[in-house]
């Protein structure tokens, strides 16, 4: 099957729990013989990006369209020497970065530093729990990248180690519609970020 075809959405997929089960089934498949971050990273975004388009949940209404799906990783455990002498004067400042996405061009980074960070993104990979945001206009903090993003989600990748876990980005989806994500995408995104966190060499 040509890799391009993994984003085909079969018509017998009616709910969102088949929905991101197939994703998660295709993406698994993906991801075989793979270990590279970037490169399974930048076939999840583009997957579940275009997946979306083709369910009819999502891509068969334009007010409702996931406009962006992608990540945003941790400098300081991707180090960028260019990074931090462009963007950032304080070495003890730490941002996440913007990785593999699809969508319109995004913010570069967002400090995720103790007492200065804020957003989404920002909440999300803090926390280390996934965020779901209806209504963007009323989270506080919000980080406009596209003015048309009208709800949120946003799920941690932890990184799950002996001598503690490790945070190293998030994985992120934008709607144009409100309330445009529920608990299934939550819960669907969850597994998805385990599988992609589990697959790579990082």
């Amino acid at each position: 099957m040509p890799h391009a075809d993994s984003s085909l959405v079969p018509e017998s997929i009616k709910t969102k729990t088949e929905f991101w089960n197939h994703v998660y089934d295709q993406l698994n498949s993906l991801l075989d013989g793979q270990r590279s971050w970037v490169t399974n990273l930048a076939n999840a975004s583009s997957l579940i990006y275009n997946s979306l388009a083709a369910f009819p949940a999502f891509g068969t209404d334009p007010t409702r369209a996931v406009n962006w799906c992608g990540f945003y990783l941790d400098a300081l455990f991707f180090p960028s020497p260019r990074f931090s002498t462009h963007a950032v004067s304080d070495p003890q400042t730490d941002v996440l970065l913007l990785g593999p996405f699809c969508g319109k061009p995004a913010c570069q980074f967002i400090n995720v530093t103790p007492g200065k960070a804020r957003g989404v993104c920002a909440n999300a990979f803090i926390r280390r729990e996934s965020v779901l945001v209806p209504d963007v206009d009323e989270y506080p903090g919000h980080i406009a990248c596209d003015g048309d993003t009208k709800s949120e989600v946003v799920c941690p990748l932890i990184l799950r180690r002996p001598e503690g876990d490790i945070a190293l980005g998030v994985l992120d989806l934008d709607c144009l519609a409100v309330g445009g994500f529920d608990a299934d995408d939550k819960a669907g995104l969850e597994e998805i970020a385990h599988l992609l966190v589990a697959a790579c060499d990082w």
